[in-house]
């Protein structure tokens, strides 16, 4: 437990990244405030500083840094972490709205133009990102790539910042926290999600039975305590498989309550349409005339605006087929 809080590295790459996002979302910050636009809420700074770039600076310098190439549980937890808890804590900080509010009107314009280019509308796209995020763990474990990042320090550090973007252009695209290309349903985002929850698992279950990875690497280490290369790796597959759900809730209580607040907004949207529709519609609709015999309603025009007033709005009478 000593060596937990005693096992420290310098990562040049994660201290130099997470250095230079600290400080431009500062800057961005203050000036967006010198301009007069609404400062982000305590909570959104602190998830973009605690969840995502103290924690991105934990897992290269920590001990989890300095047993990742180790311990392949040690790897495992890293991984987690890079691909999906800071970049939930980097996406929920709301950095692009914080960079468009510190821009003047020629440089916000430039933004806009920038998401709606057909480019950013392709990255965004759910397919893209959530085949990236599935692809991302199993082309790691499955492939040379795993061993490569063990054996050179530069494609370490490059596969650790390339795990961090996948991540945040997901949950980017998913929370539509900032502003986004195009809106997606959150209900989407829901089935999408379960379905990478199942995936995980699957990966679980094939590093748990499967071969053991990156043998003659983890053997020329000559590691003589901790747990055995089938145990390591038994460890891992149980931290891709449960801790990787466990530490996803975060994400899916966001997605609920998103959700929740899209249907609110769409009732609301559809109670004010109803609303005009009823005060445009004639003051006679809802009442029946009769003749002057008082025994039939009259016929013709005047028979048109009986039964409910949505019944005679012609907009509503196609769009609920009556």
């Amino acid at each position: 437990m000593q060596s937990v809080f005693e096992s420290w590295r310098w990562d040049t790459s994660t201290v130099v990244v997470t250095a230079a996002l600290a400080l431009g979302y500062v800057v961005a910050r203050s000036r967006a405030a010198r301009r007069g636009a609404a400062t982000q809420p305590a909570g959104r700074v602190a998830l973009f500083g605690v969840m995502g770039l103290a924690l991105w600076l934990l897992t290269g310098i920590s001990v989890v840094g300095v047993y990742s190439d180790t311990l392949m549980w040690v790897r495992a937890l890293q991984m987690l972490l890079l691909l999906y808890v800071v970049p939930f804590g980097l996406a929920s900080g709301r950095p692009l709205t914080v960079l468009r509010d510190a821009l003047g009107p020629v440089g916000q314009a430039r933004l806009d133009r920038l998401l709606d280019s057909t480019i950013a509308r392709a990255v965004t796209f759910p397919l893209g990102p959530s085949l990236a995020m599935l692809a991302a763990p199993w082309l790691l474990y499955l492939s040379p790539w795993y061993e490569i990042v063990l054996r050179n320090s530069a494609a370490d550090a490059l596969t650790r910042i390339v795990l961090v973007c996948i991540g945040f252009v997901y949950f980017y695209s998913r929370l539509q926290a900032d502003p986004v290309p195009h809106r997606y349903s959150q209900g989407l985002s829901l089935l999408i999600t379960i379905f990478e929850s199942l995936a995980d698992g699957i990966l679980g279950i094939v590093l748990w039975w499967g071969p053991l990875i990156a043998v003659g690497y983890y053997t020329a280490v000559g590691r003589h305590w901790g747990p055995d290369l089938r145990m390591d790796q038994t460890i891992s597959a149980g931290i891709i498989w449960v801790l990787g759900d466990v530490l996803g809730l975060p994400y899916l209580l966001s997605l609920m309550r998103a959700w929740a607040s899209d249907e609110r907004r769409k009732a609301a949207e559809l109670d004010a349409e109803l609303d005009a529709a009823e005060a445009d519609s004639p003051a006679s609709a809802p009442r029946r005339k009769f003749s002057r015999s008082a025994a039939e309603p009259e016929t013709g025009e005047a028979a048109a605006t009986s039964g409910l007033w949505w019944e005679n709005d012609p907009q509503f009478r196609q769009r609920f087929r009556r």
